[in-house]
């Protein structure tokens, strides 16, 4: 009993409940329905078990489900890595490179941000996923690639199951005419007869899981793309948008510089192994880019009257929207091609860095301002002094 108390323990409990979200629903939703249907359809009405190929089959299956699921819950429980409460640098002169985070009331470490959602500063943050609940981050952010690898393959050999066995059950039940097509379910291609007749109920399960299977291929396929494109850069999508930012700012001025990321280490597969790994070093501090709205927008989730692109691209994400209205002023902090994500300066208090509303807004209803194009962010510390 002493064994198991110290195994499972009132914060791992607490833990759990990350998974009452809809993006855990979803996810765990799918991998049950894939994996389930596919050893349903191999061993009912494909490849049974007696057969040397049905039990590779099989034990393929399993081993796809087992991966995937132990990959999602590595990213979900184990979490992303929080920069302690209170952090301080050992070396009291490295605090004038670093953020002061009022929340966290602690310095941010280099290479984190403050996630809004997890209300925490996040070691080396890549983004609040919706889907496993939490943040990818330090420690995590292997297992939910290698969920993102994993998922696709497995779905990949799912699909193969679920087309075989429409093929073969469906083979000798069609029938053409000239102006019809009729299906005769009696019939039956395996011999011995399987135990379950593949009726209609099997065949639109099977369709169902089919089209399950076959979006989260394209979905989570082309996310494990843009994610080894970071990581093969030792980048996270901050740092992503950060690089972005500086080149369009050198392109913007005209200057006669050349960005170069600090945490390259010079080859993919260097910055491949980087993936677990931190390098301590300061960062200089980040610049918000300033802008003034020059359109109206009614803080819709997919605007209408903002264009066809910025329609078909909006962030899908659990982040706001804000309103805005000509005239205000905007400090942007990340974004897309279409759409920037910023804070909204409510009052005077630019300088003081409060009273703002956080959120996505389109590109297109604001413009660069020419006279204040970019402002430091400054960590409290030096806020007091000034």
């Amino acid at each position: 009993m002493g064994t198991f108390c110290s195994v499972i323990k009132f914060e791992n409990l607490q833990e759990l409940k990350r998974l009452c979200h809809w993006g855990p629903i979803i996810a765990l939703g799918v991998i049950a329905i894939c994996s389930t249907m596919a050893m349903i359809d191999s061993v009912l009405w494909y490849w049974p078990l007696h057969t040397t190929g049905g039990s590779v089959n099989f034990i393929m299956l399993i081993n796809w489900t087992v991966m995937i699921l132990y990959n999602y819950f590595n990213a979900m429980f184990i979490g992303p890595g929080f920069v302690p409460l209170g952090w301080k640098p050992e070396d009291s002169q490295d605090s004038m490179y670093l953020q002061y985070c009022k929340v966290c009331q602690a310095y941010k470490a280099p290479r984190s941000h403050h996630c809004r959602k997890c209300n925490r500063c996040v070691m080396k943050m890549d983004h609040h996923c919706p889907w496993i609940n939490n943040c990818c981050g330090y420690q995590n952010h292997a297992s939910f690639t290698l969920f993102l690898l994993l998922a696709p393959l497995g779905c990949i050999h799912a699909a193969f199951i679920f087309v075989m066995t429409m093929y073969t059950q469906l083979y000798n039940r069609l029938s053409f005419g000239w102006n019809t097509v009729k299906i005769d379910m009696s019939a039956a291609r395996r011999d011995p007869l399987p135990i379950i007749p593949f009726g209609l109920a099997a065949f639109a399960a099977t369709l169902f899981a089919l089209g399950l299977a076959l979006g989260t291929t394209i979905a989570v396929g082309m996310l494990f793309f843009i994610q080894m494109k970071i990581i093969l850069g030792n980048k996270t999508s901050i740092e992503s948008w950060i690089e972005e930012k500086a080149k369009d700012r050198i392109q913007y001025y005209q200057l006669d510089e050349v960005f170069v990321f600090p945490y390259d280490m010079g080859s993919r597969w260097k910055n491949f192994k980087q993936i677990e790994q931190l390098k301590q070093k300061a960062d200089k501090r980040i610049r918000s880019v300033r802008y003034r709205v020059i359109e109206d927008y009614s803080g819709a989730c997919c605007p209408l009257n903002k264009g066809i692109k910025t329609f078909f691209t909006s962030p899908c994400t659990e982040e706001p929207r804000i309103r805005l209205q000509k005239g205000e002023f905007i400090l942007a902090t990340r974004g897309l091609r279409y759409w920037l994500y910023g804070d909204k300066i409510l009052d005077d208090a630019f300088v003081e860095g409060v009273s703002r509303i956080r959120g996505w807004f389109p590109r297109n209803c604001v413009e660069k301002c020419p006279c204040d194009a970019e402002t430091d962010q400054v960590p409290e510390g030096e806020k007091k002094n000034r």
